[in-house]
């Protein structure tokens, strides 16, 4: 089994960065291996070979940053794609129950040190304060109850510009529609869901533009909303309306609705009971 998966592993790799320096993509397969019994640069690795390190810096140095993350990218795609084209060319009932989903969200990974790339003071939803660390903005695709990580940045705060969350995304979705263009998938057809704290009227046109028109956002109880002319905040309407029955696809009592957001513009509210976040925008 395992002798098969590296086989596929290694085939994916050379055919798609064919760098004419087979040597230089020997030490980087055997780097990425070597994560696997705890080597995590040259220097650990080659001292447990009892080899000189320089070798490896040596012939890793044709490979720029760029083409490392290139590589990467294009491996996940390939292995998201395999399960995407079986779904993908079925009914919309079938992509449901396979929950098939591209979900993008930010995590805030506190670090000491100072000389780390993109290490900022930020605010963390884990410790509920600002902390000092490195703010990782991903997208993952679910299908089938697997996750396979797709794209991963830093997202800066200094630089010629200042770059918001929001252009990344558009950056990384661009990349991977891109990719999985290239695989002969639309996945815009995908539905996705983001964050709420930098989703807006502009990123929604933006990501319309994209292709992307099934947008899914967990909304919070303080969000205000407007609904046949009312303006109440989402708690409020949650007290208000009359959860309906259980439905077909839904388990728990709901209620859907058109509604109206200075910051979301106009939306499908749907409230349901649970105890976790209950409106969904």
């Amino acid at each position: 089994m395992w002798q098969q998966e590296f086989l596929w592993f290694f085939t994916i790799f050379h055919q798609e960065f064919r760098k004419n320096n087979p040597i230089a993509f020997e030490v980087l397969m055997v780097l990425a291996v070597a994560h696997l019994f705890g080597f995590y640069n040259p220097k650990q690795l080659a001292d447990f070979l009892d080899v000189p390190h320089q070798r490896f810096y040596t012939e890793l140095k044709e490979w720029s940053v760029y083409h490392v993350k290139k590589m990467l990218l294009r491996f996940m795609v390939k292995q998201a794609a395999e399960q995407l084209k079986p779904v993908m060319s079925k009914s919309a009932a079938t992509r449901s129950r396979a929950g098939l989903s591209l979900s993008s969200d930010n995590s805030v990974m506190d670090r000491f040190g100072k000389l780390l790339r993109c290490t900022y003071s930020w605010f963390s939803g884990r410790y509920h304060k600002v902390i000092r660390g490195q703010d990782l903005l991903g997208i993952v695709l679910t299908i089938n109850h697997l996750a396979f990580p797709l794209h991963l940045l830093f997202c800066p705060k200094q630089g010629r510009h200042h770059t918001r969350k929001a252009d990344l995304l558009i950056f990384m979705l661009k990349q991977l529609k891109a990719e999985f263009h290239r695989a002969g998938i639309d996945i815009t057809h995908i539905p996705l869901t983001l964050d709420s704290a930098y989703v807006s009227q502009e990123l929604r046109n933006r990501l319309h533009q994209v292709g992307f028109r099934k947008i899914i956002i967990a909304g919070k109880g303080n969000y205000v909303f407007t609904i046949d002319g009312q303006k109440w905040d989402a708690s409020t309407w949650k007290k208000v309306l009359m959860l309906e029955e259980p439905k077909w696809g839904i388990d728990v009592p709901s209620y859907r609705s058109w509604g109206y957001s200075p910051t979301f513009g106009s939306l499908i509210l749907f409230f349901f009971a649970k105890v976790r976040p209950e409106v969904f925008i």
